[in-house]
């Protein structure tokens, strides 16, 4: 199988984003050097995957779109997405990208939602191996006392894509009105 890779610049730095044939598959913040083949095949855990850096036109797709929501005139994202995890780690994904634009959640809703309290730590987990940023929001998980917790992409960025999402949740509604 192929992986099409291409960097994108956004106003939170560069991100790297992958397609494979049927949709997103890797989209993350990339800090400091650009990620090489054999790296990416780490994240991938599969040394069966021919990665190619090449803009497809899912990628395309996905730049327009990550464009238009960092302009504050998207709040949803219509590019397909492809998820490499365990059965349980899909659920969890899945559950993120039922959190409405411009709100939180906690772990423990999350858990809840997903039918299984005691779970919070495997959610957790399930949420730091989000191979997605943005598209599947894990950004939206925030503590149970409303603080701000772990994210990949930095604290920063999880406080700048929450207050993001709060101003244009505001303003897309105003233009539906």
């Amino acid at each position: 199988m192929q992986i099409d890779f291409c960097y994108i610049e956004s106003p939170l730095g560069k991100l790297i984003a992958g397609a494979d044939h049927s949709g997103i598959c890797f989209l993350e913040f990339v800090d400091g050097a650009d990620l090489t083949i054999e790296e990416l095949k780490l994240r991938f855990k599969a040394h069966s995957f021919e990665f190619h850096f090449n803009v497809s036109n899912l990628l395309n797709q996905l730049i327009l779109e990550l464009n238009a929501y960092f302009s504050g005139l998207r709040k949803s994202f219509t590019v397909p997405l492809s998820f490499y995890g365990t059965d349980f780690q899909k659920k969890v994904w899945n559950e993120l990208l039922k959190i409405p634009f411009g709100t939180t959640s906690s772990y423990q809703q999350q858990a809840i939602r997903l039918g299984n309290l005691a779970a919070i730590r495997a959610v957790a987990h399930a949420n730091g191996t989000n191979k997605l940023a943005i598209l599947v929001p894990c950004h939206r998980v925030i503590g149970s006392d409303g603080n701000l917790t772990g994210y990949a992409g930095g604290l920063w960025r999880k406080k700048f894509l929450l207050e993001l999402e709060q101003s244009n949740s505001k303003q897309l509604a105003l233009f539906s009105s």
